[in-house]
C-alpha cells in the first residue's frame, strides 16, 4: 500500500456568479475566430473578501497534480497519477484547463476552451459509478479523437488468473454467464488467433483447442480480445473513489470518464485508473444516490462547473 502524505489546501470560493444564457453551440470560441466580446459588470457595492475553506488532506506524492471537479453538488479533490497513466493524465488536464483542441461533434468545428465545464454526468449507477466527459451527453460522445490504453496487466496479477479453473468454471473476473457469454468472450477470439473459421478445423485441433483453454490467463484471453498492455507502468485495481477512463473497446479512450462508488474487479485490465478521490468521497455517494431514468442518466442533470489544477 502507498504510503500517503498529509496536505493542507485552502480553496477560495466566490460568494458571486454571473452566468449569460447563450444558444447552443455559441458558449465556445472556435480556433481562429474572432473573440466574443467580453462582458462587463458593475457593482454598485464593494467586493466583499472571497470566503475560504481550509482542506486537510493526503496525497501519495507531492509532485503529483490535484485537481478539483466542481459540480452542482460539491466538489470533488482528486490526487493524478502522472507516472501510471501519463498520456490519460495529460489528455485529462488539457481538456480540462483548454489546451488541448478538441472537435464538437455537433459542428465538426475545433475547439481550444476548457471541455467539461458544463457537461453532465450522463450515467450514474448507485453501487458502480458516475460516468461523465460527453460533449453530446450521451454515452458514444467523443471530443474527436481516441488514445490508447495505459495498463500494466502484470501488476494487476492477471498473468496469474487462469481462465479456467480445475473444474471447469470461468473466472470470477471475466463476467461470464451462459455458454454464449462463453463464446463471445473466450472462443471465438482464441478461435480467431488460431485461424480457425470452420467446424471441420476446430474438430481436426481440438485438442490444441482445450489444451490452450486449460493454460489460458485472462491476461492472455484479453489481448485475444484486442487489449494491448505495457511495462512500462505500474497500474492499480479499480477500487472505490478511483477515476480511469470510460471507454468502448481497448485503445478508445477520449474525454469521458468514471469515477468507481464501488470495487469493481472485473474492470481490471480494461480501464485505464489514473487517479483517486482524496477529498468528497460525500459528494461522489450523493451524486451516485441520486434519481435516474432507465437510461441511467439522473433525471435532474448533474452539471461538472469546472475540472482544474489546484496548485499547492
Amino acid at each position: 500500500m502507498s504510503r500517503l502524505i498529509p496536505c493542507l489546501l485552502i480553496l477560495l470560493y466566490s460568494p458571486l456568479v454571473f452566468s449569460q444564457s447563450l444558444p447552443a453551440g455559441e458558449f465556445l470560441t472556435p480556433l481562429a475566430a474572432e473573440a466574443t466580446p467580453g462582458i462587463s459588470v458593475t457593482l454598485d457595492t464593494p467586493v466583499q473578501p472571497m470566503p475560504t475553506a481550509t482542506v486537510f488532506f493526503s496525497r501519495e506524492d507531492f509532485n503529483n497534480p490535484v485537481v478539483e471537479i466542481r459540480t452542482t453538488m460539491g466538489s470533488m479533490i482528486l490526487e493524478l497519477f502522472p507516472k501510471e497513466a501519463p498520456l490519460t493524465v495529460e489528455n485529462f488536464l488539457g481538456l480540462a484547463e483548454g489546451t488541448r483542441p478538441w472537435i464538437d461533434p455537433d459542428t465538426g468545428l475545433e475547439f481550444l476552451v476548457p471541455f467539461y465545464d458544463g457537461l453532465v454526468f450522463h450515467r450514474v449507477i448507485d453501487g458502480f459509478m458516475i460516468q461523465g466527459g460527453s460533449p453530446n451527453g450521451r454515452s458514444e460522445g467523443t471530443p474527436g479523437f481516441s488514445f490508447g490504453d495505459e495498463i500494466n496487466a502484470r501488476s494487476l496479477g492477471l498473468d496469474k488468473m487462469q481462465v479456467l479453473d480445475d473444474a471447469g468454471i470461468p473466472h470470477p473476473l471475466l463476467g461470464i454467464g451462459n455458454q454464449q457469454d462463453f463464446q463471445k468472450k473466450v472462443l471465438m477470439p482464441l478461435y480467431e488467433k488460431l485461424g480457425i473459421t470452420s467446424q471441420a478445423q476446430l474438430e481436426a485441433r481440438i485438442d490444441e483447442v482445450n489444451r490452450m483453454l486449460r493454460s489460458m490467463t485472462v491476461k492472455e484471453n484479453y489481448e485475444n480480445l484486442g487489449y494491448q498492455y505495457s511495462e512500462r507502468f505500474i497500474s492499480r485495481m479499480p477500487v472505490r473513489g478511483v477515476i480511469a477512463m470510460a471507454n468502448s473497446g481497448p485503445n478508445s479512450n477520449g474525454s469521458q470518464f468514471f469515477i468507481n462508488l464501488a470495487d469493481t474487479d472485473w474492470l481490471a485490465g480494461k480501464h485505464t485508473v489514473f487517479g483517486k478521490v482524496r477529498v468528497g468521497l460525500e459528494v461522489l455517494d450523493a451524486i451516485g444516490r441520486v434519481p435516474v431514468d432507465n437510461q441511467n442518466r439522473p433525471l435532474q442533470d448533474v452539471v461538472i462547473l469546472s475540472i482544474r489544477r489546484i496548485q499547492i
